[in-house]
């Protein structure tokens, strides 16, 4: 989540930016808010967080966030911080990872910079493709990898329609109980890549929208001449919308995304349904669809209620797919005004399990 924040259009004074007052109050209504700890004094803000992953169990994660404001040119335009990331996790199944990452907006948001890295041991369970033998005997496996990802797209003039590019980088090692058709010598794997972006993002805020659009649709291909062990691609799209339903009181979101796969992909590397509830490549295709909604309605200018529901389906070449589904609820509170950030808990059910999440700003950040 944090790796997918972006920039925004929305604006502030100056002088509310520069005003001193309590590090965890509000200016205007004095309830517990961090904007002006984040901009004012030290713009670092230290996240723990339980991690409920259903595909890795229960666990921790720490990480800190620095923030740093741009500086104001004497036009009284609010400009999104960079920020600055490190964190790692451990969780019950002995899964753990670190990493860190550099956010920027440059240009006034005409350049939108990402560069991550980060090591992770992760315990997985493999269910195959579609309705399968290993659906409801799943292969238990350890995947070790490193992973490096350089990203950079450029607005198209003052227009809301962003290109790009990105460099993909992943070294990684499979253990345990190795798949039956695996080669011995497949379980080391390095996958290194280019991608194209092309995206279309009128929000009014990035973090926690309320209305607007966002379209995307990369292209990545790992390529043996940039040193892949394979050739293969995928491509994701998707679309996001938020529209006011009442007075901006009641906020309507709609999330559609497709995936598919080409050329000769390793077996973790296959599209997998991501939605609240469903454990991570717990349904697995060479296609996946996903529909989803989410409702919030903001009870009081800082308390909303959420709910939310979502369908997706698997497809294959040589195997019927498998749909999946999922519903819950939760809270928000708008924690950071100047950053029209919200932050809250969802309760989720997917069609084996429930999980909790902490969500910080959309639940639908990428």
């Amino acid at each position: 989540m944090v790796l997918s924040l972006l920039s925004g259009g929305f604006h502030l004074c100056a002088q509310e930016q520069g005003e001193k007052a309590h590090p965890f109050k509000d200016t205007l209504d004095g309830a517990f808010d961090i904007s002006n700890y984040l901009f004012n004094l030290h713009g670092f803000l230290p996240v723990i967080s339980p991690i409920t992953e259903p595909a890795v169990g229960y666990g921790g994660a720490g990480a800190g966030l620095f923030f740093i404001p741009k500086k104001d040119k004497g036009d009284h335009r609010f400009r999104f911080p960079d920020i600055v990331a490190a964190g790692g996790g451990y969780t019950q199944n002995k899964t753990w990872f670190v990493g860190g990452g550099y956010f920027g907006f440059w240009k006034d948001d005409h350049i939108r910079y990402r560069g991550v890295g980060g090591y992770g041991d992760v315990n997985l369970k493999y269910y195959g493709l579609g309705e399968s033998l290993f659906s409801e005997n799943p292969i238990k496996f350890t995947i070790k990898a490193f992973g490096l990802v350089q990203q950079a797209i450029f607005r198209i003039g003052d227009s809301p329609f962003m290109l790009g590019g990105k460099y993909i980088f992943t070294k990684t090692n499979i253990s345990g109980n190795i798949l039956p058709w695996l080669d011995p010598h497949e379980t080391d794997f390095t996958n290194s890549g280019v991608g194209l972006i092309g995206e279309f993002e009128n929000y009014d805020n990035i973090l926690s929208p309320t209305k607007g659009f966002r379209i995307n649709i990369t292209y990545n291909q790992y390529l043996e001449f940039l040193g892949s062990d394979r050739n293969f691609g995928r491509v994701t799209t998707f679309l996001h919308c938020y529209q006011p339903v009442y007075a901006n009181r009641w906020i309507a979101g709609l999330r559609l995304e497709y995936q598919t796969i080409t050329g000769d992909p390793p077996f973790y590397a296959y599209p997998f349904i991501y939605m609240r509830g469903i454990p991570a490549m717990r349904y697995q295709g060479q296609h996946t669809f996903l529909t989803e909604t989410e409702q919030l309605v903001m009870v009081t200018r800082r308390w909303g209620l959420t709910a939310f529901g979502g369908y997706g389906h698997t497809f294959n070449k040589d195997s019927e797919g498998s749909p999946a589904w999922n519903a819950g609820g939760g809270f928000r509170y708008l924690i950071a005004r100047l950053l029209g950030m919200k932050m809250g808990i969802d309760v989720a059910r997917g069609p084996e399990d429930w999980a909790v999440y902490i969500v910080v700003g959309s639940a639908w950040l990428k």
